[in-house]
């Protein structure tokens, strides 16, 4: 089980690979949306927000069930995600990664990973 330090470090990476997204595609897919990230496993959970400039750090945050995207995923998972280890399509069909959002979120996220 990876710990709160590699989660954080692994929410770093993600936040980098998103800023590395062509900004004229990042505006053409992304809306504002609040994002929470559940680690169930260490009994934490962060909070970022998702907007066209594209993610602010992530937060520790204590009521993950009001953001407007709100993801599941063990600590391993979230490590070998930002390793590029597991891809976030395939950890969702195996059901690591689970995705509550509206459908057209979903879809904007798609296109994104």
């Amino acid at each position: 089980m990876a710990n709160e330090e590699e989660c954080r470090a692994a929410l770093g990476r993600i936040t980098a690979r998103l800023a590395e997204v062509d900004a004229d595609r990042l505006a053409e897919h992304v809306v504002e949306r609040t994002i929470s990230c559940h680690v169930p496993d260490l009994g934490l959970a962060y909070r970022t927000r998702l907007h066209a400039g594209g993610l602010d750090p992530f937060e520790l945050d204590g009521d993950p069930g009001d953001a407007q995207v709100r993801l599941t995923v063990n600590s391993d998972d979230l490590v070998a995600m930002a390793a590029d280890e597991l891809h976030p399509t395939r950890a969702w069909a195996e059901g690591r990664l689970k995705i509550e959002a509206s459908i057209f979120d979903l879809l904007r996220l798609r296109k994104l990973l």
